[in-house]
């Protein structure tokens, strides 16, 4: 359909409006209640897994470093003897 660039085809236009009654948003309602919380939650979920994550890598270094310094005394022994 060729049509000219003043000929509106709707695209984009609301088509069925919620009456502005209907339509108020208050902040602090229910909705942005339940929002907030499951943020928080999010949060606080994504916080944990990151303790987590370095507390296992931290683990995982100590554990490397010992095992290391235990080869570099068997060394240090077999050298000696």
């Amino acid at each position: 359909m060729a049509g000219t660039s003043l000929e509106n085809d709707g695209q984009g236009m609301i088509v069925n409006p919620k009456p502005t009654a209907d339509n108020q948003d208050w902040d602090g309602d229910d909705a942005d209640r339940a929002d907030r919380l499951r943020f928080e939650e999010e949060q606080a979920m994504i916080r944990e897994q990151s303790e987590a994550r370095a507390a296992k890598a931290a683990a995982e270094a100590k554990k490397t470093a010992a095992a290391d310094a235990g080869d570099a005394d068997a060394a240090a022994k077999d050298a000696g003897a």
